[in-house]
Formats: C-alpha cells, structure tokens, sequence
C-alpha cells in the first residue's frame, strides 16, 4: 500500500467516525465526553486532509487552491495495479 493509500484510509476512517459521533449526537446531545471527542477527530481529519493536499493535491473539486483541475489528475481507484483476490 502507498503513502498516498494510507493517508486516504486514514481519512476516510476519521470521516466516518466524525459521521458516527453526530448521529450518536442527534440523541444524546448533551454527552459532553462525546462532544469533545468530535472536536478532536474534526481537527485531525482537518490535519490530515491538508497534509494529503500539500503530498498529493486536493482530494475534491472543492478543494482546489492553485488549479482548477488539478485534482482530476491523481490515480482514480481503478488506476491502481492492485490485482483482486
């Protein structure tokens, strides 16, 4: 797996958390633990995704900077020469 892969899992796991504590949120919104818990993994998905964006470019078009299209250019998914078991 490359760097590139890793810290895409690494955010994506983040992301999905980040999903899970605000539905757990919807019901119990006054879990101070949890909500401290979000606070932390929203600066670490924001840390991570900027330092994806300065190694690899940005991961949406919303996340353009510098080109417009610049983000098209990375490997899509089915890019990659990873075979399937």
């Amino acid at each position: 797996m490359t760097e590139r892969e890793r810290l895409l899992r690494r955010i994506a796991a983040i992301d999905f958390s980040i999903v899970e504590l605000h539905l757990y949120l919807d019901t119990h919104p006054d879990a101070i633990d949890i909500i401290r818990k979000l606070n932390e993994y929203e600066g670490k998905s924001s840390e991570l995704r900027r330092d994806f964006e300065k190694k690899f470019g940005p991961l949406t078009s919303l996340d353009k900077e510098k080109n417009n299209w610049e983000w098209v250019s990375n490997p899509w998914p089915w890019d990659t020469e990873e075979e399937c078991d």
